[in-house]
């Protein structure tokens, strides 16, 4: 959807978990809209089209929430909020174009599934829903801007990150055959849940406590936690 006006900038900045103002004209980055208790209503990709013109992409389902919650927090804010329908591709070792199809070979569902799923990436619907912290996901490292101002959930954000830390962080796992849903357990405890799987390689939220390398079991079969951690 566009948000464009005046007070565009300075809106979103106090909206959105990412730095927005230190975009250039054609800059994007990678945000969150929060709700107060720093719970993930959706991730956004910003794109700054011009001073005061920005694109924001979502999921298609999480339109209408976006929208919502951006209007609702407007106030005598001077910027409009308007849907609008857009394609972006997710280039492989590179940029993500919008309306615009990059030169190259199409992957099929499936080899970006696996390629999602190897880098560890989260995804709305498997890994992220408003249960999910961010830091849970690994968006703190990529969504999120340590030094700019006050957004919603910036506060439990900030001191989870300076004082805290999590109980439960998205790996990657080694294993021959996974489903989602399938329990992961480790020295006969259950340590977490497998959200997203192809053969030989899965997701899931894991406990915090569990080394790097570790042997598992996930529904039954032998597995491995990979031994670099899930970063998007």
């Amino acid at each position: 959807m566009g948000v464009c006006g005046p007070d565009a900038a300075d809106y979103l900045q106090r909206m959105v978990s990412n730095d927005v103002e230190a975009l250039g004209v054609g800059e994007s980055c990678d945000a969150l809209l929060l709700t107060a208790k720093a719970r993930i209503i959706a991730p956004l990709r910003v794109l700054r089209r011009a001073d005061d013109d920005f694109l924001l992409l979502t999921e298609p389902e999480l339109g209408d929430r976006v929208a919502a919650e951006l209007t609702r927090m407007r106030f005598a804010a001077k910027c409009e909020i308007a849907f609008e329908e857009h394609e972006s591709w997710l280039v492989l070792g590179g940029d993500e174009m919008i309306d615009d199809r990059p030169e190259g070979e199409e992957v099929t569902a499936e080899e970006a599934e696996r390629a999602r799923i190897e880098a560890g990436r989260p995804r709305w619907g498997n890994e992220l829903d408003e249960t999910i912290l961010p830091a849970e996901a690994g968006l703190d490292d990529t969504h999120i801007s340590f030094t700019k101002g006050c957004y919603p959930g910036q506060e439990p954000i900030a001191r989870l990150h300076y004082r805290g830390h999590v109980n439960r962080r998205l790996r990657v796992i080694d294993v021959a055959g996974a489903e989602p849903g399938d329990e992961i357990e480790h020295g006969g405890k259950t340590v977490g849940r497998v959200t997203s799987a192809v053969p030989g390689i899965a997701l899931g939220y894991v406990r915090a406590e569990v080394p790097e390398g570790a042997e598992l079991k996930v529904g039954g079969k032998t597995a491995r936690l990979h031994l670099t951690p899930a970063r998007p």
